[in-house]
């Protein structure tokens, strides 16, 4: 066997440290529940809620069981529904327009700016037409989006702004957290998210008290009050302990956002002077850096590079949501959109988590400057 000692393998993702620090003050509440006997819609989901409110400074913050009810009951809250178009982003995650389709809406694709990889405005814009009844924006990958544009095309046709802060909590835009700028903001907290729970768990931020009465009616399956509804609802409630690790998650997390920026500074260092493209930065906001993504002309090269370096990475996304095929009807083709087109098959997400030490960048960077 070989003396020689093994190049280090970088993990994408790593929350067992994470959980080791938390581990003690979690089980403490974890048995104070279970004392209690409150284990849905109990009293640290109600104080997560007040919490997470002040933190992101809206109105009201209403749990959910996860990141895609939260925009599926925020756009049933908003009466939008079958026969209208909600425009939003075909580069994120299904979620975000199967949540349209499922109240019965059409996701109307418009393309995407090729550095914040967030929508462009201006296609938004040309998507408009009578049958709009909202924008969908997603702040992608912890970047916000133009919400100062955005907005002023809502405001302009008298549309309704639903965000999808899914990959950005913590990130800001204009002096605001993101989630606060529309009439709702949905978020999630599975657990490779900046602020993520161990298990599903969702939120929806808005500054409306009928909104708000609203979301909590659908979110306990149309209940105005204990066994009577007046509509359908869902089965979408934040369990307690859910809620106790994310109360106890959200008093670091200004600290966890800054270590996910610092360990992108290093990366924005170590890969200087390369052909691959490194996350922009908002002009006026901030990054939360749920995910570090970059650009690159020989993409698949370097991914099966990382593959044998044994680094962790992703490809987020492979495919634009206008080309996949359950929205063939809608009868996109390719070069439609070509910003997404173009970036699917550039883009490729290193390893970026708070712990994340700088030996382990210096390697992720190592091996991508390899490809130059």
């Amino acid at each position: 066997m070989s003396n020689q000692q093994q190049p280090l393998p970088v993990p994408y993702l790593r929350l067992q440290n994470e959980f080791d620090a938390l581990r003690a003050e979690w089980m403490e509440m974890i048995g104070e529940a279970g004392q209690s006997g409150a284990f849905i819609l109990g009293p640290n989901v109600r104080m997560f809620e007040q919490e997470v409110a002040a933190y992101l400074g809206c109105a009201h913050a209403v749990s959910v069981a996860n990141g895609t009810d939260a925009i599926e009951l925020s756009l049933r809250a908003l009466g939008i529904g079958p026969g209208d178009k909600v425009i939003t982003t075909p580069f994120t995650f299904f979620a975000t327009a199967e949540a349209i389709s499922k109240v019965g809406a059409t996701p109307v694709f418009a393309d995407i700016d090729p550095d914040s990889f967030t929508l462009d405005p201006s296609s938004v814009r040309n998507k408009i037409d009578t049958d709009v009844k909202a924008i969908l924006p997603v702040h992608i990958f912890g970047h916000p989006a133009d919400m100062d544009a955005l907005g002023s095309i809502a405001s302009e046709h008298g549309l309704s702004i639903v965000e999808d802060g899914a990959q950005a909590f913590g990130a800001m835009h204009g002096g605001k957290q993101v989630g606060t700028q529309g009439y709702c903001g949905c978020f999630s907290f599975y657990p490779t998210k900046v602020l993520g729970c161990y298990g599903d768990g969702g939120l929806i931020t808005t500054g409306s008290d009928a909104i708000r009465d609203h979301l909590i009616k659908l979110r306990n399956h149309g209940a105005q009050s204990p066994f009577m509804h007046d509509e359908l609802g869902y089965n979408s409630r934040l369990d307690e302990i859910q809620a106790a690790l994310l109360r106890i998650k959200l008093r670091k997390i200004e600290q966890d956002i800054a270590a996910r920026i610092r360990v992108a500074d290093q990366y924005d260092q170590g890969l200087a002077d390369l052909r691959l493209v490194r996350p922009s930065r908002p002009a006026n906001g901030r990054h939360a850096f749920n995910l570090y993504t970059i650009r690159h002309p020989r993409r698949d090269a370097m991914r099966a590079a990382l593959k044998e370096a044994n680094i962790g990475h992703s490809q987020c996304y492979p495919l634009g949501l206008h080309l996949q095929s359950v929205y063939s009807q809608l009868g996109y083709r390719p070069g439609d959109l070509p910003v997404t087109d173009r970036l699917c098959g550039e883009t490729l997400s290193l390893p970026i988590f708070p712990d994340m030490r700088k030996d382990e960048v210096e390697r992720v960077c190592e091996v991508v400057r390899e490809l130059g």
